[in-house]
């Protein structure tokens, strides 16, 4: 049982005595912030780039730039068919335990995209393209919610889906394609996984030095490892696949639908957006039930169990990324929805904090409190980080006290050990920053507005929110969004509002203007 916090003011020691904890402990070679087993933690990268970005030390972001990039290069990414692989048994990410979490790949897509907005590398965006590729293809209910896992193993033996012979790929591309295929990927004749398999893996394979080593030109090379990807992937899908868990579970399908709505916003990708309202349609008509209780899993055309915390905490966390990507009020809406259940069912007014099980749930011995950021973020970190983030849109004094109380209840126990809380340590991030938000006013139906939302969306503007006032939508602006009413088009053109701590600068109504001041704010 959560006993009552001791009171200790968040504070900017705390981030950065998490950043030395990380620091030490960083795979220089690598990449990684444990020994085998190694684990993706995305987490940990997205609390980097927050550090970096408020502080400047360029540390925090290579130790992110360093771990995504042999993590891609590594057996833990399928190069076949895209997606991360649970975790890697060995140090160098390069032979993965093969389970498919659905929880991973939308955490760490959401890393991959945020490394993009941090440094423009265009291989951070593919990699985030490529896994919601692999989960649009695989892990897609026709209704448009989202699968849970495929297992490891399949014919009872683990890896044997995903790793080839040499023989195998030399005999599908044939000599010469097959040989710059198999070399380039790692897979030997004498293998790196069982039997003479190999897992395929860029670990230590450069471009051009792997076209000057074969006298290829690297367009020759792109095209024949994408055509020999594409004839292996479609080999490997004639073997038995790995049995597919296609619960559907609340909490995972809503950091599904915010890895989608983050990249329909970050790429410009209106499929993506798309697909993260598909998933939030989905979860509102299969697992709300009669009353409105949310539920936590669906299988079968069956919803049961009353939601857990992470449940309402993901899906707040989703519906806010998901307004700040397509600005219907309605997501707005629902999220305050969700506060109030919260309130009702989950927090401690006692003690401060949310317990893991609601009121109405079966009565048990204890209700524990979870804070600790493991594979998954806990519910407390999430809520701490998407009620602060639903305050300062509505700018409702409710949300605000609450999600305040929330992150510096726990400062005590985050100060003892904070690498092990670091979604927690965004939230507080969030918290110790000056709130900034920006108000693009114009009508909805106008391609100048959605230019100007565009090239806010692009930029990593972690404790920024963005709002839209579209004369369109006046009533349900005056509802959820009073404070931006008066902040108008003008002259009935897309007019940008930048305002910092309540503070507004003057209105730009120019696209290049608007962009210019942007890369000020990220800078």
């Amino acid at each position: 049982m959560h006993k009552a916090p001791e009171n200790t003011e968040v504070t900017q020691a705390i981030l950065d005595e998490a950043f030395q904890q990380l620091e030490a402990s960083f795979n220089t070679t690598y990449g990684g912030f444990s020994p085998a087993p190694k684990f993706p933690t995305p987490h940990n990268m997205m609390f980097l780039m927050r550090y970096w970005r408020q502080t400047g030390k360029h540390q925090a972001l290579a130790m992110v730039e360093k771990t995504l990039a042999a993590m891609h290069q590594g057996g833990i990414y399928d190069h076949l068919g895209y997606g991360f692989a649970r975790y890697s048994t060995d140090n160098k990410w390069l032979i993965p335990h093969f389970e498919k979490m659905l929880y991973d790949n939308s955490l760490l897509c959401i890393a991959y995209l945020e490394a993009y907005q941090c440094t423009g590398n265009e291989q951070f965006a593919r990699v985030a393209e490529e896994i919601l590729a692999y989960v649009a293809r695989d892990m897609t209910d026709r209704a448009g919610g989202f699968y849970s896992a495929e297992d490891a193993d399949s014919e009872g033996v683990e890896g044997k889906f995903y790793a080839f012979t040499r023989q195998e790929v030399i005999q599908a591309l044939g000599e010469r394609e097959g040989t710059v295929f198999a070399d380039f990927y790692g897979i030997t004749e004498q293998g790196n996984f069982e039997d003479g398999t190999s897992v395929l893996n860029l670990i230590g394979r450069d471009l051009k030095e792997f076209c000057r080593q074969h006298g290829l030109s690297e367009d020759q090379v792109i095209k024949t490892l994408e055509s020999g990807r594409q004839q292996l992937f479609e080999l490997r899908e004639q073997r038995i696949h790995p049995h597919k868990d296609d619960k559907i579970l609340t909490a995972w399908n809503a950091l599904m639908i915010v890895a989608f709505a983050k990249a329909g916003r970050v790429l410009n990708r209106s499929d993506y957006t798309v697909m993260a309202q598909r998933g939030i349609d989905f979860l509102y008509s299969h697992l709300i039930r009669q009353d409105g209780r949310l539920l936590a899993r669906y299988r079968d055309g069956e919803a049961a169990f009353p939601a857990y915390l992470d449940d309402y905490a993901y899906l707040c966390w989703a519906l806010v990324e998901t307004y700040e990507t397509v600005f219907a009020p309605i997501y707005l809406h629902r999220a305050m929805e969700l506060f109030a259940d919260l309130k009702t069912l989950f927090w401690d007014a006692e003690h401060g904090g949310f317990f893991f099980y609601g009121l109405d749930s079966e009565a048990l011995l204890a209700r524990p409190k979870e804070l600790y950021d493991g594979a998954m973020p806990s519910g407390n970190s999430v809520a701490a980080l998407a009620l602060q983030q639903l305050g300062r849109l509505t700018e409702n004094d409710e949300v605000i006290q609450l999600a305040e109380q929330l992150v510096r209840g726990f400062a005590h126990e985050v100060k003892r050990h904070p690498k092990a809380y670091t979604f927690f340590l965004i939230a507080a991030s969030y918290y110790l920053a000056a709130p900034q938000h920006i108000v693009i006013a114009g009508s909805g139906d106008m391609a100048e507005t959605w230019s100007m939302l565009s090239n806010v969306g692009k930029k990593f503007l972690p404790n920024t929110v963005i709002m839209l006032n579209d004369s369109e939508q006046r009533d349900a602006i005056s509802e959820l969004l009073p404070h931006i009413i008066e902040q108008k088009a003008i002259d009935e053109k897309a007019t940008a509002y930048i305002c910092d701590t309540f503070a507004c600068k003057p209105p730009i109504t120019d696209l290049q203007q608007l962009t210019e001041k942007l890369a000020e704010l990220s800078n």
